[in-house]
């Protein structure tokens, strides 16, 4: 073959990342989730993982999962500085222990941006995810129209110490403080669990027969082993209104069956603002955001070049007529 045409072929053959790695630096950036479990976050890592920059070669994204468990994520913190990450975006079980980890990072120059879960202190670079008190406000809003302002709930509660269980369940007691017809009978946590919540469900059920007139789940996971619980219980699940947070897609076609209510929390622009934030560091002021969350919530969520110290992603209460456009998005995705 002439040396000419050879060298054609050759390019023709190239492989686009070993273009990228021509063009530009790919950078290695961990993406550190409290665990893989449940559907919420295999929506956010897939989320980042389908971000602009990881398909054109921009960022190299690996996803450490947590296992629900603090010291495996700072042992993961542990394995990212000495490999030297470029950064990471974290996505912490326990909002004491993340802050520990991040400091490690910080202390050897590996820059963290938040998502979804808080952690303490001012060490994180940034944090894109959503007003949890709000959210537990708007959930028992919720509950508390449905049950006429008067009733027992009962209160499913995320792992003791992360920051959606401190903050949602802020937000549910301020709301119902402020209607005193409401009571809460039982309170405990199920992990964002959808088979420790049914069990709990199962024996307050059990315990207080014909008294527990609503249930706030603080995620969609642990609404959806309450509605099981009443189900195998033999009881009609429209006479015990249930609200959960996520809009994960069992819980939005329990909602299109009128049997539970929910709220979604965006993770697919929680997950792939963090990144560009990232990016915006690693890169500079000459980086421009990918992710079609920024233009789809605009002044709602302003850029504000990057540098925020928080961004705060809207919520969407799931309905009727929102509820299949939610559904066929993710069978796109």
């Amino acid at each position: 073959m002439h040396r000419r045409t050879f060298i054609a072929a050759t390019a023709a053959l190239a492989t686009p990342a070993i273009a990228r790695a021509q063009a530009g630096k790919t950078y290695k950036i961990g993406a550190a989730v409290y665990g893989l479990k449940a559907e919420f976050m295999q929506l956010w890592t897939g989320a980042i993982k389908a971000h602009p920059a990881v398909r054109s070669g921009q960022a190299a994204i690996t996803v450490f999962d947590g296992q629900y468990d603090a010291l495996t994520q700072s042992n993961q913190f542990d394995t990212m500085i000495t490999q030297r990450f470029d950064a990471i975006v974290f996505v912490p079980i326990d909002i004491q222990a993340g802050a520990d980890a991040v400091r490690k990072a910080k202390a050897a120059n590996i820059p963290v941006v938040g998502s979804n879960a808080r952690v303490t202190g001012n060490d994180l670079l940034s944090y894109v995810g959503s007003d949890d008190v709000k959210a537990g406000a708007m959930e028992a809003e919720a509950i508390v129209k449905a049950m006429g302002g008067k009733g027992n709930v009962v209160i499913l509660q995320g792992p003791i110490g992360q920051s959606g269980e401190i903050e949602r369940g802020r937000g549910n007691q301020q709301v119902l403080a402020a209607n005193p017809g409401m009571k809460v009978l039982e309170r405990k946590t199920a992990n964002w669990s959808r088979a420790e919540a049914q069990s709990l469900m199962e024996n307050w059920l059990t315990a207080h027969p014909g008294q527990i007139g609503g249930v706030i789940g603080q995620n969609d996971e642990m609404g959806l082993g309450a509605l099981q619980a009443v189900k195998a219980a033999g009881l009609d699940p429209k006479t015990i209104p249930i609200v959960g947070i996520d809009g994960v897609s069992d819980a939005i076609l329990a909602v299109k069956a009128g049997e539970m209510m929910s709220i979604l929390q965006d993770a697919t622009t929680q997950a792939q603002g963090a990144l560009d934030v990232v990016l915006r560091h690693l890169v500079g002021d000459s980086y421009q955001p990918q992710s079609a969350g920024w233009k789809q919530y605009g002044a709602q969520m302003p850029w504000d070049g990057g540098t925020a110290a928080n961004y705060s992603v809207p919520w969407t209460p799931v309905t009727l007529q929102n509820a299949d456009a939610l559904l066929a998005s993710r069978q796109k995705a």
